[in-house]
């Protein structure tokens, strides 16, 4: 889906735990989430630590948006 959406021109970000697979669906911007049951969190955490893991995940989605990449590039 990635592919098709960036095809007309809008840039996307796959955010996934699984690099590899995100690989292998040919996305561009590959950003690293945390863990496969809670991507973008972690319940064993307070809510301000995980609104803050949240927060930094999407900044740096945000950031790979702006970004011209030439094939897939992981935002570490």
């Amino acid at each position: 889906m990635v592919k098709e959406i960036e095809k007309t021109g809008i840039p996307v970000v796959h955010m996934c735990t699984i690099v590899p697979i995100s690989k292998t669906v040919g996305a561009n911007r590959i950003v690293p989430t945390v863990a496969i049951p809670h991507p973008l969190g972690n319940p064993s955490l307070t809510m301000a630590e995980e609104k803050e893991i949240r927060r930094n995940l999407v900044l740096k989605a945000l950031e790979a948006l702006t970004i011209e990449v030439e094939g897939q590039t992981v935002f570490e």
